[in-house]
């Protein structure tokens, strides 16, 4: 409860080992507890998982197992998709070992919207230039709508069906990138109930502690 109030979150990834996200800690996960305080006199509606997590006393016994999480290199459409179906507000980011590199959230994906017309025609610009074969094409932003004009010199370097290339597509940023340039350190939980930092960078994780 600490950690969400302190970082304005409603949920925290668990971590075990060098980083592994096992779980999520989120406000659904702390209402069985309060809904079993004495004063109120009423029980969980879902036993007996609301009625075990109602007497956690550890990140590891109230977490939600498995962690829902998306891999630092998918696409943003993909982590919108998994926080549509799965009715979550934020993401972990994982790498290919399941390590956490960072969390996503609604937010996140919502400022690639906001982006300027002059922003993604110069990154535009600049992915056409790393391009070979592209030096007679440019590109057109208006509305976050890209369209690329000019000549190619093979055909087959057209696909036969492009695809729309709009405010979101033009942006090569991923999952392990959106969100503000430098977000503040984002907390995790370690399941022992301590919170600690990475290594590489200030986060908060709980891990469990072996026989606590």
């Amino acid at each position: 409860m600490q950690l969400l109030n302190r970082w304005k979150v409603s949920a925290l990834p668990v971590l075990a080992g060098e980083g592994r996200v096992i779980g999520v800690v989120s406000e659904a996960d702390l209402l069985p507890k309060e809904a079993r305080r004495p004063d109120e006199g009423a029980a969980p509606a879902n036993a007996p998982t609301d009625a075990a997590k109602a007497g956690a006393v550890r990140a590891e016994d109230l977490m939600s197992s498995p962690a829902i999480t998306v891999h630092a290199d998918a696409p943003l459409a993909e982590a919108a998709r998994i926080m549509a179906r799965r009715r979550v507000k934020r993401l972990p980011v994982v790498d290919g070992g399941g390590l956490l590199e960072g969390i996503i959230s609604r937010g996140d994906l919502l400022k690639v919207f906001l982006r300027s017309d002059e922003d993604i025609g110069a990154e535009a610009a600049a992915v056409l230039a790393g391009l070979p074969g592209t030096v007679g094409l440019e590109a057109r932003v208006v509305d976050g709508v890209v369209t690329l004009g000019g000549a190619l010199p093979d055909r087959t370097m057209v696909p036969s069906s492009p695809a729309p290339y709009g405010r979101s597509q033009v942006s090569s940023t991923s999952a392990s990138t959106s969100g503000t340039r430098d977000p503040p350190p984002a907390p995790v939980i370690r399941p022992g109930l301590r919170a600690a930092r990475r290594p590489r960078e200030a986060a908060g994780a709980v891990k469990p502690r072996a026989g606590a």
